[in-house]
């Protein structure tokens, strides 16, 4: 089993009285991509947060190559190498491709003395954020207005401005959602080529895509883990078929 790079242990978050993630465990490896599922409600977009550093866990723990990461903010966690995108698309729409990308790239490199210097002219944001926008395949794109661009398109450069801080963790969150079956097939295309050179933690509805992409899938239910293991287990369960793949066998 490949070594994890990005693991929690007993992570919970509380509202209230409410445990939005209750003792999650979870690793992720490099050349993986681990898929999340659950019911709408599960907890899901909750521990995306809790690892991205949006929520400040109520215990447990997370590490990031063997350091304690849970108290970190998410540009110190950004900066480490833990990239993620969102539920609704999170670009500049009035600024061109290459401008989104150049700007998500300049925050991995801040430079707050050098107040008078071009940012737009630094040649390594600009390198970053072209290699960011040629692995999510809109290097054809990049003088294109981001909000002219169709809802797939704008999806892939969210993936672009993450992999433009050179991440070593992908944390995404539905990245298929809204799209037209020639859209998915593009992203799932994606997808499959990120994964082998990153950690990929993948919340998805469209099951069809989590079994064909996912090398491990972890099933969620009201705040915790129901079952984590292999596509062709996951699918076996009765269990989750009982709680989430919608069968019921007894």
């Amino acid at each position: 089993m490949a070594e994890p790079i990005l693991s929690a242990t007993g992570l919970t978050r509380r509202f209230g009285g409410l445990a939005a993630c209750d003792g999650v465990a979870i690793a992720l490896a490099r050349g993986q991509l681990h898929a999340l599922v659950g019911p709408n409600g599960a907890g899901k977009s909750t521990l995306i947060n809790l690892l991205s550093g949006d929520l400040k866990p109520s215990a447990g723990s997370i590490g990031y190559k063997g350091t304690d990461i849970a108290r970190l903010t998410p540009d110190r966690r950004a900066r480490l190498g833990i990239g993620r995108s969102y539920q609704k698309t999170n670009i500049f729409p009035a600024f061109s491709v290459l401008e989104n990308a150049r700007l998500a790239a300049q925050s991995r490199d801040p430079r707050p003395l050098a107040v008078f210097a071009d940012a737009s002219r630094d040649p390594h944001s600009r390198a970053r954020a072209l290699r960011g926008l040629e692995l999510a395949g809109l290097a054809a794109s990049v003088e294109r207005i981001a909000g002219a661009l169709s809802h797939g398109e704008q999806r892939q450069l969210e993936i672009a401005m993450v992999l433009a801080t050179e991440p070593e963790v992908l944390l995404l969150d539905e990245p298929l959602a809204g799209m037209g079956a020639d859209e998915s097939a593009r992203m799932v295309a994606l997808l499959e080529r990120l994964t082998s050179t990153h950690a990929i933690l993948l919340v998805e509805h469209d099951m069809d895509a989590v079994f064909a992409l996912a090398d491990v899938i972890t099933v969620m239910v009201n705040g915790q883990v129901l079952e984590s293991g292999a596509p062709a287990q996951i699918r076996a369960s009765v269990e989750v078929q009982r709680a989430y793949l919608g069968h019921d066998d007894a």
